[in-house]
Protein backbone atom coordinates (compact mmCIF):
# COMPACT_ATOMS: atom_id res chain seq x y z
CA UNK A 1 0.00 0.00 0.00
CA UNK A 2 1.37 3.28 -1.45
CA UNK A 3 0.46 6.08 1.62
CA UNK A 4 0.95 9.85 1.50
CA UNK A 5 2.12 10.90 4.97
CA UNK A 6 1.89 14.50 5.89
CA UNK A 7 3.01 16.77 8.90
CA UNK A 8 0.61 19.79 9.34
CA UNK A 9 2.09 22.67 11.92
CA UNK A 10 -0.02 25.73 12.83
CA UNK A 11 -0.32 27.06 16.22
CA UNK A 12 -4.61 26.82 16.28
CA UNK A 13 -5.66 23.38 16.40
CA UNK A 14 -8.42 23.60 14.63
CA UNK A 15 -6.71 24.76 11.65
CA UNK A 16 -4.31 21.24 11.52
CA UNK A 17 -7.65 19.45 12.12
CA UNK A 18 -9.27 20.58 9.46
CA UNK A 19 -6.45 19.95 7.21
CA UNK A 20 -6.47 16.60 8.55
CA UNK A 21 -10.17 15.87 7.70
CA UNK A 22 -10.06 17.64 4.51
CA UNK A 23 -7.00 16.07 3.01
CA UNK A 24 -7.73 12.23 3.84
CA UNK A 25 -10.95 12.29 2.45
CA UNK A 26 -9.24 13.55 -0.75
CA UNK A 27 -8.02 10.81 -3.79
CA UNK A 28 -4.96 11.45 -5.58
CA UNK A 29 -2.95 9.23 -8.21
CA UNK A 30 -0.18 7.11 -7.21
CA UNK A 31 -1.90 6.68 -3.45
CA UNK A 32 -3.79 4.37 -1.66
CA UNK A 33 -3.89 6.06 1.24
CA UNK A 34 -3.40 10.19 2.71
CA UNK A 35 -2.21 9.89 6.24
CA UNK A 36 -2.16 13.63 7.83
CA UNK A 37 -0.44 14.11 11.59
CA UNK A 38 -0.76 17.18 12.98
CA UNK A 39 1.37 19.36 15.87
CA UNK A 40 0.43 23.04 17.29
CA UNK A 41 4.26 23.63 18.85
CA UNK A 42 7.47 24.28 17.71
CA UNK A 43 9.32 22.14 19.40
CA UNK A 44 7.24 18.96 18.84
CA UNK A 45 7.11 19.57 15.03
CA UNK A 46 10.86 20.10 15.23
CA UNK A 47 11.36 16.65 17.04
CA UNK A 48 8.80 14.99 14.73
CA UNK A 49 11.42 15.87 11.91
CA UNK A 50 14.27 15.21 13.28
CA UNK A 51 12.84 11.60 14.09
CA UNK A 52 11.96 11.14 10.79
CA UNK A 53 15.20 10.87 9.89
CA UNK A 54 15.39 7.78 11.19
CA UNK A 55 12.41 5.76 10.57
CA UNK A 56 9.57 6.77 7.64
CA UNK A 57 10.20 10.41 6.07
CA UNK A 58 7.20 13.05 5.47
CA UNK A 59 6.39 13.16 1.71
CA UNK A 60 5.25 16.53 2.91
CA UNK A 61 5.27 19.74 5.46
CA UNK A 62 2.35 22.09 5.67
CA UNK A 63 3.86 24.83 7.77
CA UNK A 64 2.46 27.84 9.08
CA UNK A 65 4.98 30.82 9.46
CA UNK A 66 3.91 31.93 12.96
CA UNK A 67 3.91 29.02 15.72
CA UNK A 68 3.64 31.38 18.51
CA UNK A 69 3.61 35.37 19.88
CA UNK A 70 6.91 36.76 17.96
CA UNK A 71 9.72 37.64 20.23
CA UNK A 72 12.03 39.79 18.06
CA UNK A 73 14.80 40.31 20.27
CA UNK A 74 15.07 36.39 20.08
CA UNK A 75 18.26 34.98 18.56
CA UNK A 76 15.99 32.03 17.52
CA UNK A 77 12.37 32.55 17.02
CA UNK A 78 10.47 30.31 16.92
CA UNK A 79 8.67 29.61 13.44
CA UNK A 80 7.80 27.95 10.69
CA UNK A 81 10.80 29.22 8.78
CA UNK A 82 13.18 27.98 10.89
CA UNK A 83 11.35 24.69 10.63
CA UNK A 84 11.35 24.65 6.89
CA UNK A 85 15.36 25.83 7.23
CA UNK A 86 16.07 22.53 9.61
CA UNK A 87 13.85 20.51 7.19
CA UNK A 88 15.42 21.14 4.32
CA UNK A 89 18.86 20.22 6.15
CA UNK A 90 18.16 17.03 7.05
CA UNK A 91 15.02 15.45 4.97
CA UNK A 92 15.68 17.37 1.89
CA UNK A 93 13.60 15.27 -0.27
CA UNK A 94 10.26 16.18 1.77
CA UNK A 95 7.98 19.01 0.31
CA UNK A 96 7.18 21.89 1.84
CA UNK A 97 3.94 24.22 1.78
CA UNK A 98 3.26 27.17 3.75
CA UNK A 99 0.18 27.81 4.99
CA UNK A 100 -0.17 31.45 6.39
CA UNK A 101 -2.18 34.68 6.70
CA UNK A 102 0.90 36.56 6.12
CA UNK A 103 0.48 37.88 2.48
CA UNK A 104 3.10 41.25 2.51
CA UNK A 105 6.14 40.73 0.12
CA UNK A 106 9.11 40.51 3.13
CA UNK A 107 7.93 37.65 4.40
CA UNK A 108 7.20 35.75 1.43
CA UNK A 109 9.68 36.55 -0.96
CA UNK A 110 12.11 36.01 2.36
CA UNK A 111 10.95 32.55 2.73
CA UNK A 112 11.36 32.00 -0.75
CA UNK A 113 15.16 33.03 -0.58
CA UNK A 114 15.44 30.92 2.89
CA UNK A 115 13.50 27.98 2.49
CA UNK A 116 12.70 27.45 -1.21
CA UNK A 117 9.16 25.70 -0.66
CA UNK A 118 7.34 23.83 -3.22
CA UNK A 119 4.54 25.85 -2.04
CA UNK A 120 2.93 29.22 -0.33
CA UNK A 121 -0.50 29.71 -0.09
CA UNK A 122 -1.97 32.78 1.94
CA UNK A 123 -4.64 31.18 4.05
CA UNK A 124 -7.52 33.63 2.78
CA UNK A 125 -6.73 32.75 -0.64
CA UNK A 126 -7.62 28.29 0.83
CA UNK A 127 -11.22 26.95 0.58
CA UNK A 128 -11.36 22.85 0.93
CA UNK A 129 -11.12 22.23 -3.51
CA UNK A 130 -8.17 24.65 -3.24
CA UNK A 131 -6.44 22.98 -0.88
CA UNK A 132 -6.87 19.83 -2.66
CA UNK A 133 -5.59 20.86 -5.65
CA UNK A 134 -2.89 22.64 -4.29
CA UNK A 135 -1.83 19.61 -2.73
CA UNK A 136 -1.97 18.00 -5.68
CA UNK A 137 0.53 20.56 -7.70
CA UNK A 138 3.14 20.16 -4.89
CA UNK A 139 3.33 16.61 -4.73
CA UNK A 140 3.30 15.50 -8.63
CA UNK A 141 4.56 19.24 -10.34
CA UNK A 142 5.68 22.37 -7.87
CA UNK A 143 5.86 24.84 -6.94
CA UNK A 144 1.77 26.07 -6.38
CA UNK A 145 1.16 29.99 -5.18
CA UNK A 146 -2.05 31.23 -4.43
CA UNK A 147 -3.34 34.13 -5.98
CA UNK A 148 -1.88 36.24 -3.48
CA UNK A 149 1.31 34.78 -2.91
CA UNK A 150 2.17 35.06 -6.49
CA UNK A 151 1.35 38.52 -6.90
CA UNK A 152 3.46 39.17 -4.29
CA UNK A 153 6.43 37.34 -6.29
CA UNK A 154 5.37 39.11 -8.97
CA UNK A 155 5.84 42.35 -8.08
CA UNK A 156 9.09 41.82 -6.01
CA UNK A 157 10.57 40.71 -9.62
CA UNK A 158 9.39 43.59 -11.28
CA UNK A 159 11.51 45.89 -9.11
CA UNK A 160 15.37 46.58 -10.03
CA UNK A 161 16.33 48.51 -7.28
CA UNK A 162 19.34 47.44 -5.60
CA UNK A 163 18.17 46.67 -1.68
CA UNK A 164 20.38 43.99 0.29
CA UNK A 165 18.30 42.05 2.96
CA UNK A 166 19.88 44.71 5.88
CA UNK A 167 17.82 47.21 3.92
CA UNK A 168 15.08 44.61 3.47
CA UNK A 169 14.74 44.42 7.44
CA UNK A 170 15.22 48.18 8.02
CA UNK A 171 11.99 49.04 5.78
CA UNK A 172 10.31 46.09 7.61
CA UNK A 173 10.60 47.16 11.39
CA UNK A 174 9.86 50.55 10.19
CA UNK A 175 6.67 49.55 8.56
CA UNK A 176 5.78 47.98 11.74
CA UNK A 177 5.88 50.80 13.95
CA UNK A 178 9.53 50.45 15.02
CA UNK A 179 11.38 53.57 15.93
CA UNK A 180 14.75 53.56 14.09
CA UNK A 181 16.26 54.28 17.78
CA UNK A 182 15.07 50.83 18.83
CA UNK A 183 16.03 48.91 15.30
CA UNK A 184 19.50 48.42 16.31
CA UNK A 185 17.66 45.90 18.91
CA UNK A 186 16.74 43.70 15.78
CA UNK A 187 19.38 44.71 13.23
CA UNK A 188 22.82 43.94 13.77
CA UNK A 189 23.97 47.15 12.65
CA UNK A 190 25.35 50.39 14.30
CA UNK A 191 22.71 53.88 14.93
CA UNK A 192 25.03 55.83 12.00
CA UNK A 193 24.96 52.54 9.59
CA UNK A 194 21.30 52.69 9.76
CA UNK A 195 21.02 56.29 9.26
CA UNK A 196 22.97 56.08 6.30
CA UNK A 197 21.25 53.08 4.54
CA UNK A 198 18.05 55.13 6.04
CA UNK A 199 19.41 57.82 3.45
CA UNK A 200 20.36 55.85 0.75
CA UNK A 201 17.25 54.43 0.90
CA UNK A 202 15.24 57.63 0.53
CA UNK A 203 17.51 58.63 -2.18
CA UNK A 204 16.98 55.49 -4.18
CA UNK A 205 13.00 55.97 -3.85
CA UNK A 206 13.33 59.76 -4.44
CA UNK A 207 11.77 60.60 -0.85
CA UNK A 208 15.33 62.23 0.73
CA UNK A 209 13.00 65.61 1.61
CA UNK A 210 10.34 63.41 3.33
CA UNK A 211 9.90 61.54 6.80
CA UNK A 212 9.82 57.83 7.52
CA UNK A 213 6.39 57.57 6.39
CA UNK A 214 6.91 58.47 2.65
CA UNK A 215 9.74 56.14 2.45
CA UNK A 216 7.46 53.08 3.98
CA UNK A 217 4.96 53.61 1.58
CA UNK A 218 7.41 53.93 -1.39
CA UNK A 219 8.94 50.51 -0.67
CA UNK A 220 5.37 49.18 0.03
CA UNK A 221 4.32 50.60 -3.37
CA UNK A 222 7.69 49.02 -5.33
CA UNK A 223 6.89 45.55 -3.32
CA UNK A 224 9.95 45.42 -0.40
CA UNK A 225 7.62 45.60 2.07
Amino acid sequence: MNTLRILAIDDHEMTTLGYKFTLEGMTLDDYDTIIVDTTNTFEEAKKLIEDSVNSFKYDLLLLDVQLQNPDESSEQPQTGEELGILARKIVPETKIAFMSSFSDNFRINGILKTVDPDGYLVKTDIDPKTLKEAIKTVIQNPPYYSSKALSAIRKKMSNDLDIDEKDRQILYHLSKGTKTKDLEKFIRLSPSSIENRKRHMKTLFGTENENDLALILAAKNRGFI
